[in-house]
């Protein structure tokens, strides 16, 4: 036996993933335990309806899927295969919808699996039940298909079992022992099992036993119904169990699988049905499992009207039974992956449905093994990324419900969430209302998108409307915005940043350690750098400010970059690090005008030598203290002014009035994006993620390798010998053909890349895209083409930055 004592608390189809993957890798002495019996333990595995299918906006959740195809298929338990791959039909019958298949199409393209779009008769030809009137067209992606997935449970467990991996069937976990802050054991009613790793699979037990750690998961299972026909005439002879594709109508919430001469019917289009966990039957006491419950049939009378007028061929036949089977629904309809923020040993693989199951396997085992996860992009599922209001129960139930309702609708990139909102503001709230703000809502900060009582800035100006769809959540105003900061003066509410405090006498050797610049220089200093995972990968992006010797503000990117400076932080106590974004706020002041509404107001020398670029100052603006410091993501001269909460309306009120000689007004989100690419700046989550080296995202010049040891350098330094793949600007000449972010670029006929940031750049006049591409393709004049719905955009590659590529501006 090899390895830590690890025990995985559930054996569906996670659970065993998650096994046989780390018994790969050597970890043997592993146990997995459930209460039911295996390979059948009563969770969601045991009724799930097996589709797989890979289309997602999410390049990870696509990955995840692909692995899961191409493992499933190659497992097999006494000659039964574990996947049919019966390819995967979506179909459309609105305008609307055929056009979210191109889109969908697109995703499909930039993340590499194959897929391709269909007219009306061959969707007949590929599943010949199908009303051919009703259609407008399809998406058929050959590789998806149908998991067996409690076979896949059974194989992968027997391949464990093989390597030395133990299962104990019929165990219920009871309770998580800890000691000094670390798993110990787990406690089930036929005995303890030691442990110095617990992973909990549990699905949709999950919060249940997270809890037994003190850990809130934010996780609600759903009722989801489906229902099996008899036998339709049409398919009388059928031997096989499935040949035709799996089918998804998902204008009608609805999904069709064969069963032989019989169909599978799923259906979202019904009322969230939330389940308590504490309400969930014991295996003992349910009537066929714990996580299936009476079929209402009330609710799928219009599922089964729907299905008669799509698949005319049911008329014939009869719903012989149904369920209602519970899912696992998470606030963002992503998966949650990791370690518990408080429990060292304690790791949660959950909220993940089949489609994803031998994906997540893999990654957990490489997050646990090795340290880090090598095969996948994670920082979208880790299970720390959420804020706290995040986790409240009202917030989760009402968010994991809106996400069961919206799971087939078409989403707009923009579209904001639902209820609770608002939910956090910042001081300035009240006078951006006043100017009539369109609000959208990111980390639950309601943010200004354009102000409606700049629309005069209009006159004058000719800003192009863009594509309807990029129109969506858009407004000639944005435009305006942008023009008027290149102008004049903005102000910008950067509230909803991220703020964290690193304090202590250790403070400034922890941060040189965290990231790959030199942050340890004089009082006053502010460095843009970077934070790296061990294997060399961008983990984020920050600004590090030193306003004490031993006090910094670290400008972060969410709450993933708190969880990782927690982990790291040194045991004598030396160094402290909290989150202060909610007692503080921010205003950026940018444009031409910037030092001469800010100086008369300030008790400092604001002057470019007063305060040089990327420098911080104490100050009082009026009577409000702040930190200025003179950063300016816009690509203008200007500054971050911070202050406490309580003074932030003053500050705001203090500086629109100094801008009004001006003509300075309040900018949006919307103009700031545009900014920000015209002047090449990256985001991390979009531009760049964990899978991306510096030296590849174009953020080399923040690595400093002659600071000494950051981790991630020998990493970093193995991989810097070959850059295969650069981010990319390109920009397109047409004014309407604005794309979005997630589609596909194309040299002539081969996919090459992915576009990851978009917007029209109203100073330059052009639109950009910003896109990962093949190196030798990153060449400045570079033709290229942007797949973007049913058109073939042209963008050429454009050297950065676009704007002001000498920094006069920045630096006036």
């Amino acid at each position: 036996m090899a390895g830590p004592r690890v025990v995985i608390i559930g054996a569906g189809v996670v659970g065993a993933a998650l096994a046989d993957e780390l018994s790969v890798r050597g970890w043997t002495e592993v146990t997995v335990v459930d209460q039911g019996p295996l390979p059948a333990t009563g969770g969601s595995t045991s009724h799930a309806p097996g589709l797989v299918f890979q289309t997602n906006s999410s390049k990870t959740m696509t990955e995840l899927a692909r692995y899961t195809v191409e493992k499933f298929s190659s497992l097999d338990v006494d000659g039964q295969p574990c996947y049919l791959p019966v390819g995967g039909l979506e179909v459309a019958t609105s305008p609307e919808r055929l056009a979210e298949l191109q889109r969908r199409h697109g995703w499909l393209t930039s993340w590499g699996v194959e897929s391709r779009l269909i007219g009306p008769d061959e969707c007949v030809e590929l599943h010949p039940l199908v009303h051919r009137e009703r259609i407008r067209g399809g998406l058929f992606i050959p590789t998806d298909g149908l998991a067996k997935a409690v076979l896949a449970v059974e194989a992968q467990l027997e391949a464990a079992r093989g390597r030395g991996v133990r299962t104990l069937a019929h165990h219920e976990v009871l309770d998580i022992r800890t000691e000094d802050g670390r798993v110990s054991a787990v406690v089930t009613d036929q005995g303890e099992l030691p442990a110095d790793i617990v992973v909990c699979c549990a699905g949709i037990w999950g919060p249940k036993i997270a809890r037994m750690v003190g850990m809130n998961l934010p996780l609600t299972p759903l009722a989801h119904q489906l229902a099996w026909t008899g036998p339709v005439p049409a398919l009388a002879g059928q031997t096989e169990e499935a040949v035709r594709p799996i089918l998804r109508h998902q204008d009608a919430d609805l999904y069709y699988r064969d069963r032989f001469d019989g169909l599978g019917i799923g259906y979202y289009g019904h009322r969230p049905m939330p389940v308590d966990v504490d309400d969930i039957l014991s295996v003992e006491a349910a009537d066929q499992m714990p996580s299936v419950l009476r079929f209402t049939e009330d609710d799928f009378a219009d599922a089964w009207t729907e299905t008669q007028d799509l698949l005319p061929a049911t008329k014939e036949a009869k719903v012989e039974e149904g369920l209602n089977g519970l899912f696992s629904f998470t606030t963002d309809g992503l998966p949650l992956l990791g370690e518990s923020p408080d429990v060292k040993g304690f790791w949660v693989a959950e909220a993940v449905w089949v489609t994803h199951s031998a994906g997540v396997g893999r990654a957990v085992a490489e997050w646990l093994v090795d340290g880090h996860c090598s095969s996948f992009d994670l920082h979208e599922c880790d299970v720390n990324r959420f804020e706290a209001h995040q986790l409240a129960p009202e917030y989760v139930l009402a968010r994991d419900c809106q996400n069961f309702v919206e799971v087939y609708d078409i989403l707009h990139p923009l579209q904001p969430a639902g209820a609770p909102r608002p939910l956090r503001t910042s001081p300035f709230h009240a006078r951006q209302q006043e100017l009539g703000g369109y609000f959208l809502e990111a980390h639950g900060w309601e943010r200004p998108q354009w102000y409606a009582a700049n629309e005069p800035l209009l006159e004058g100006r000719d800003i192009p409307t863009p594509n309807d769809w990029a129109a969506r959540y858009w407004s000639p105003i944005v435009g305006a915005e942008a023009q008027a900061t290149r102008e004049s003066v903005a102000m910008y509410d950067m509230t909803a940043l991220k703020r964290l405090e690193v304090t202590g006498p250790g403070a400034a050797g922890f941060l040189q350690r965290m990231t790959t610049a030199n942050v340890d220089k004089s009082v006053g200093s502010v460095t843009y750098t970077l934070m790296l995972d061990h294997d060399g990968g961008i983990r984020s992006d920050v600004t590090v400010a030193r306003l004490g010797r031993d006090r910094f503000q670290v400008g972060a990117n969410g709450n993933l970059d708190l969880d990782w400076f927690a982990r790291h932080l040194p045991e004598d106590g030396s160094v402290q690090v909290r989150d202060i974004t909610a007692g503080t706020c921010c205003i950026g002041l940018w444009g031409p005008n910037a030092r001469e509404v800010l100086q008369p107001l300030a008790d400092r020398d604001f002057s470019s030598k007063g305060l040089r670029y990327f420098r911080a100052q104490q100050a009082h603006i009026g009577s409000v203290p702040v930190t200025a410091m003179r950063l300016s993501y816009v690509g203008e001269l200007g500054w971050e002014l911070y202050t406490t909460a309580d003074m932030g309306l003053k500050l705001w009120d203090t500086l629109w009035e100094a801008t009004r000689p001006y003509g300075g007004i309040a900018a949006g989100r919307g103009a700031f994006n545009s900014l920000r690419l015209e002047k090449g700046y990256r985001a991390f989550g979009t531009d760049m993620t964990y899978e991306h080296d510096p030296y590849e995202a174009g953020v080399g010049f923040a690595v400093k390798t002659d600071k000494g040891h950051f981790i991630g350098r020998p990493a970093l330094e193995r991989r810097a010998a070959e850059v295969r793949r650069r981010l990319t600007c390109l920009t397109i000449d047409d004014p309407q053909a604005v794309v979005m972010g997630k589609e596909p670029v194309y040299d002539g006929g081969r996919p090459v890349g992915y576009v990851t940031s978009a917007a029209f750049g109203y100073t330059i006049g052009k639109g950009i895209a910003y896109a990962w591409l093949p190196a030798e393709l990153a060449v400045t004049g570079r033709a290229l083409t942007i797949g973007y719905f049913d058109q073939r955009v042209p963008a050429v590659v454009a050297e950065e930055p676009l704007f002001d590529p000498k920094m006069q501006r920045l630096r006036g």
